[in-house]
């Protein structure tokens, strides 16, 4: 980065903060903090609700992830739609009418005290974790662009995001998201057009995605099943998308207050409904834009020099270790790969048919090579992040954009995460303030009569906002080296999605079930979802984490309602 990125880059941070402090102005109470005085139209409602599932992980690490394993990824988002549907008919009226600052105070009035507090832990700890790794992925950017100690960089985007998120609240995060995802689409677009316009004379969009194509990149549409019949290992295919997307979707956006807390800031019912639906519409071609760009850089790679290993930082130690002469081998063989590769390709248009059978050939060996490459890491006892998923956008934007256009897209990563941990470090304050502290104390939640208890429920609300920030950069610092952060974050809300989906489910539609039975059944329930979590990870069997929601919500609603039958009384 040169003097003109450090100008773009900062410019746009610095006018972001300023422009959410600003917006931040509004009543000092529990409804102006965390819901906006309710205020808020459709649009603000739409762009808030994509803006808090849309992070950094999405624009950072989802082009990596098609660049690896190819566009099946957004299978996971197909049913997203329908659980919009479901969510507008049956969470967004109650909770409007209830008039709740989170989704769970429903839960005491449906069942008791002891499953609405179940509840809300679950939502914060998954959250609360989540958010961590929502912290490191921006961080990723710092360290390797400069080298800094990733630890230290996490504490620095921590407390840069603290600032307007604490004095902010709801009004604050909601107004900076419409204009944080504004930039962030005009700079992903351009990040496109650029891959496309710097590939060789002659080749265009097309041709770039019948390479793509041919290496397996634009697989956006896999059953799952094989000679053997249906993998239930499979990530990411048609079946576990619609079913176990769609529970997941229903869960995150139904029963995460970090979702419901942005549609109850609208106006009214019929605002909440609006920007939930058309966030069903646009978030499945919004992620394939995403995908795509990584299934683009699949193609510029096979035309440029392609590094061995992405994180730069990390390749550089390694150079320094003990295994440095093995590296160097590696990297040798690897780059005359490129090489084959490029002269190939200039049969591309004589010999289509005989150029992607021999690309197929040596984009395989490629990969074995990086493969050998990456093993060096633990031999030569490097502990930084070793998975290169995360970097390969990033790389490209600092090696081959325009100065200017370097520090814009760096800048929107960076927007992406603040708006999105925003959002989540308020909805963890909320939880934390009315499912706990206020609740504890027996103070009523409702709008305060006077103006000194209002003032101090709206420091108290800021004390935790402070609170989980902290908790947030303390647990960036152990999810270095995960892997895919997208898939990471999606992995670990599965574990506890579908057993909170399945208490709200059983709440709404098995009326014969109550408190006691449910609350039983949602911890037998967890403890379960872990089991086989566990289980798959250690190829005991094999399910995929997509499925955790289907399973977590349907054991909760069928030992809830055995537990009933056996003990009506309770």
């Amino acid at each position: 980065m040169n003097r003109i990125d450090w100008i773009v880059l900062t410019l746009i941070l610095a006018g972001i903060i300023a422009y959410g402090l600003y917006k931040s102005r509004t009543e000092k109470n529990l409804d102006g903090y965390f819901l906006s005085n309710r205020s808020m139209p459709w649009f603000l409602v739409l762009l808030s609700v994509m803006g808090t599932q849309a992070s950094a992980i999405t624009f950072l690490s989802a082009p990596g992830q098609a660049f690896t394993d190819g566009m099946r990824f957004v299978q996971y988002y197909f049913g997203l739609p329908l659980a919009m549907i479901i969510i507008c008919i049956s969470f967004v009226p109650l909770f409007s009418r209830l008039k709740v600052y989170t989704a769970y105070e429903f839960l005491e009035h449906r069942f008791d005290i002891k499953t609405r507090t179940f509840t809300s832990f679950l939502f914060l700890l998954s959250r609360g974790l989540s958010t961590g790794i929502s912290i490191y992925a921006p961080a990723i950017i710092l360290s390797s662009l400069f080298g800094w100690n990733i630890y230290i960089t996490n504490i620095i985007m921590g407390g840069l995001l603290i600032v307007y998120t604490v004095s902010g609240g709801a009004k604050a995060v909601a107004y900076t998201q419409q204009l944080q995802l504004i930039i962030i689409f005009i700079g992903m677009a351009v990040a496109a057009y650029m891959i496309v316009h710097l590939l060789p004379s002659g080749l265009g969009f097309m041709d770039a995605l019948k390479i793509s194509g041919s290496n397996g990149k634009l697989n956006v549409i896999t059953t799952g099943f094989t000679k053997n019949g249906f993998d239930w290992k499979d990530k990411y295919n048609l079946l576990s998308g619609i079913i176990g997307g769609f529970f997941l979707a229903l869960s995150y956006f139904g029963t995460d207050q970090s979702q419901v807390g942005r549609y109850l800031t609208a106006k009214n019912d019929k605002e909440s409904k609006m920007g939930l639906l058309l966030n069903g519409l646009v978030k499945v071609p919004m992620q394939f834009g995403i995908l795509l760009i990584g299934a683009l850089l699949f193609t510029f790679y096979q035309f440029s020099d392609q590094p061995i290993f992405f994180n730069q930082v990390v390749h550089e130690q390694l150079l320094q270790s003990s295994e440095k002469n093995n590296a160097i081998r590696i990297e040798q063989q690897y780059n005359q790969l490129n090489t084959e590769k490029q002269t190939i390709l200039k049969t591309w248009s004589t010999k289509p048919e005989e150029t992607k059978m021999k690309l197929r050939e040596l984009n395989a060996q490629s990969q074995q090579l990086k493969n050998n490459y990456q093993g060096l890491f633990q031999k030569a006892g490097i502990s930084g992040d070793t998975n290169d998923t995360n970097y390969i956008f990033l790389r490209f934007v600092i090696d081959y954009l325009p100065h200017g256009l370097v520090g814009l897209l760096i800048a929107i990563i960076f927007l992406a995460a603040w708006g999105s941990i925003a959002a989540a470090l308020n909805s963890l304050a909320a939880t934390s303030v009315i499912d706990f502290h206020l609740r504890f104390r027996k103070t009523n939640t409702d709008m305060p009569a006077s103006f000194d208890e209002a003032l101090s429920k709206y420091h108290i609300s800021k004390y935790y906002t402070l609170v989980w920030g902290v908790f947030c950069i303390i647990i960036a610092e152990f999810v270095i080296g995960m892997g895919s952060l997208i898939e990471a974050v999606n992995v670990l809300g599965s574990l506890f999605y579908g057993v909170i989906l399945g208490i709200f489910l059983v709440a709404f539609y098995i009326k014969s079930v109550k408190g006691h039975a449910v609350f039983w059944a949602a911890i037998v329930s967890e403890l379960l979802v872990v089991l086989v979590f566990l289980l798959d990870k250690y190829n005991i069997i094999g399910v995929s984490f997509l499925w955790l929601n289907l399973i977590g919500a349907l054991l909760v609603a069928l030992i809830s309602k055995l537990l009933q039958s056996c003990f009506p009384n309770r």
